[in-house]
């Protein structure tokens, strides 16, 4: 019997054959090369749209918290003679304080360009004067030239590093899409607030320019925002690094993309891309400037992108600053002559002077840095809580907006029919005969991805035309589903066959036949560049089910999720059409950040709405949840039901539905 139970369980039957999945090899990290792709302009336009999402959620972004009232403050001005500086602090949100300093032109009239200075990791932050790079030489200049331009302090820098420290955030921080390039990104985004609320800044021209750290931070923040109009990031973006501090590196962001993309984004707003000889931009003329350049042709916007590199080391120097001079002045002053804006001699202020709270603390109001995790998972929570559906209209709306931020934290690509592929190790889909039942080897993936999923497909035999299929996934892998001692289907999947339904079981990704892959987990900002085992699963679950619900020869699909695997498939279900679903919570703890860590470490879950978004997504379909013991709630999608007339579509049980009851509940659905 060991041996039936083996060939009826097991796709690949012969020891020398193995599960093939490319997902398995070795994981991408911040040093592996990339190749941009060939876009067509219809490929860019959908990929662009998608990636800018991408980037929202990977920054915390989605849903957008309610917006606050900044509290700016501006105060300890020094006037020189055609310029003067000032010490500004605001709120992002309350609590959270961006500080740094505004530079204004003085004996000049009108409405100025404002441009935005983020800093990169130089030693003493906004306020760094050195030969290779000086924030206050740039800031200079640019206020003499005519611009209103405001350099803030990247965390826990300077005055922000009474806040905070620098590398803040980790896997904790993660589930809520909060980490130190998300904290960043909302400083630029409310920096450019702070920019146009001001009466001498014209709110539709500013820019946006900084090198190594404030180039990401550059590229970042014009990717999403598109009130900047000019944008220079200065020696970063490269086909081969994308960005060493954890600043650079959120989680999900780079989920099969680069800095190409994510700086192509710009287009078609004139981007001017510095790099250097002496750093990893030193292929800028040859490889990201004409990749980048592909994407602007698409809109003939080709003379809105340039390139200048300089003989030196990783900067911003004088010449590297002269270049952003000229490139701003082209598009946000209308200057003919370019070659006019030089730097001239400057002089920095004391250190004093700049520090915004030089002589003070930090206001009483202002979080401390172990509060914030707190103060952002309250705020997160409201604007989930604000955009419950209460009827069918608004239950749209929300898996419009909530239900794509969380197929972005998970991951997930779901796949049309043309893009799935069926295949067997010997080609052949080898086919057993039982007495009632024929079980179907095969795998299940997707072209160009390498992912593999065996399944065994079980059916009525004769064929009784357009059935119903059920799919089941166990925690273990399909083999559990066998009895090992007949050599059987357990009762259910029998059952099921009986009443004239397809039955397929699988291995989701490092389950059962599925093999054990070493995944180099550790490497530096891992799920930056790579989807966690969790997320990878439930793209097998989500897979599977494109696979039948775009088949023309199934009626319905069902879904039956056993122990955890029911938590992979309720995060599934919700982005398809199948009929039912049954979940089993595993008496899985929604509240606790602990659990998540342990099971479900997938980035900006709880930030999206976890399980409460997962149930939102399935409704009004027909949806069990047993095993939900005291600890997983679901009070959220019970109103959601109820919210939009669907009650009897949803069945919730504290303890362990018996089979015979799942199986009379699809049979009767």
């Amino acid at each position: 019997m060991p041996e039936q139970h083996h060939e009826l369980a097991h796709v690949f039957t012969d020891p020398s054959q193995t599960v093939n999945d490319a997902r398995g090899a070795a994981s991408r990290d911040l040093n592996t090369p990339y190749t941009f792709p060939d876009y067509t302009k219809a490929a860019w336009t959908e990929k662009s749209e998608a990636l800018r999402q991408q980037i929202r959620v990977a920054n915390g972004l989605v849903p957008e918290h309610e917006p606050t009232p900044l509290n700016v403050q501006i105060f300890g001005k020094i006037e020189r003679e055609d310029y003067s500086v000032e010490k500004v602090h605001f709120e992002p949100f309350p609590g959270f304080f961006t500080t740094g300093n505004l530079y204004r032109p003085k004996g000049k009239t009108g409405l100025f360009p404002g441009i935005i200075s983020p800093h990169g990791h130089w030693g003493r932050g906004r306020i760094e004067d050195i030969e290779r790079g000086s924030i206050p030489a740039r800031c200079i200049n640019f206020a003499k030239q005519g611009y209103v331009i405001f350099a803030y302090d990247m965390i826990g820098y300077n005055d922000s590093a009474k806040q905070l420290e620098h590398r803040f955030g980790g896997t904790r921080e993660a589930l809520w899409g909060l980490s130190a390039m998300g904290l960043q990104l909302q400083n630029g985004i409310r920096a450019i607030d702070f920019l146009q609320n001001l009466p001498d800044v014209d709110k539709d021209r500013i820019g946006c320019t900084g090198a190594s750290g404030g180039g990401s931070q550059t590229f970042i923040l014009t990717a999403i925002d598109e009130r900047i109009k000019v944008s220079a990031p200065v020696n970063m973006i490269s086909a081969t690094m994308q960005g060493g501090c954890l600043c650079e590196n959120a989680p999900n962001l780079r989920l099969d993309v680069s800095n190409l993309e994510i700086g192509a984004l710009m287009a078609p707003r004139p981007l001017l891309l510095v790099s250097c000889t002496g750093d990893w931009t030193s292929n800028t003329p040859t490889v990201e400037y004409p990749a980048i350049k592909s994407i602007y042709a698409h809109f003939g916007a080709e003379d809105k992108i340039h390139q200048v590199q300089v003989d030196a080391e990783h900067n911003y120097n004088k010449e590297s600053r002269e270049a952003v001079y000229a490139w701003f002045a082209k598009w946000l002053l209308d200057a003919e002559d370019t070659t006019a804006f030089k730097e001239v001699p400057y002089q920095v202020e004391s250190d004093d002077d700049l520090l915004v709270f030089s002589d003070s603390d930090l206001p009483r109001h202002a979080f401390k840095q172990e509060d914030i995790l707190g103060a952002w998972g309250r705020l997160s929570n409201k604007a989930l809580q604000q955009r419950k559906p209460t009827n069918k209209t608004e239950l749209q709306n929300f898996k419009d907006e909530v239900g794509s931020a969380l197929q972005h934290s998970l991951g997930l690509h779901i796949p049309n029919s043309n893009e799935i592929t069926l295949s067997e190790p010997d080609g052949a889909f080898p086919t057993t005969y039982h007495a009632d039942f024929s079980a179907q080897h095969i795998v299940i993936g997707r072209k160009g991805v390498g992912d593999a999923i065996p399944s065994v497909l079980f059916r009525t035999e004769p064929l009784v035309g357009h059935d119903p299929v059920v799919v089941i996934v166990h925690p273990e892998g399909k083999e559990k589903l066998i009895n090992a001692e007949t050599g059987q289907p357990l009762p259910l999947i029998k059952e099921l066959i009986n009443s004239d339904r397809k039955v397929l079981i699988i291995d989701v990704f490092d389950t059962g036949e599925h093999a054990e892959y070493e995944r180099s987990v550790d490497t530096n900002y891992f799920t930056t560049y790579n989807r966690t085992t969790a997320a990878l699963r439930v793209q097998d679950i989500l897979t599977t089910l494109m696979y039948f619900s775009t088949r023309g020869d199934v009626s319905d699909v069902s879904l039956i999720g056993i122990g955890e695997a029911g938590l992979w498939t309720l995060l599934a279900a919700g982005f398809t059409n199948i009929k039912n679903v049954v979940i089993d919570a595993a008496q899985f703890d929604t509240e606790s950040d602990d659990a998540y860590l342990q099971t479900f470490p997938i980035p900006s879950l709880r930030r999206v709405g976890d399980f409460r978004t997962a149930g939102t997504l399935i409704a009004p379909r027909n949806l069990i949840i047993h095993n939900t013991g005291d600890t997983f709630n679901t009070t959220w999608i019970e109103e959601v039901y109820r919210n939009i007339g669907a009650e009897e579509n949803l069945i919730v049980r504290k303890e362990t539905m018996a089979e015979a009851e799942i199986l009379g509940r699809i049979v009767e659905l």
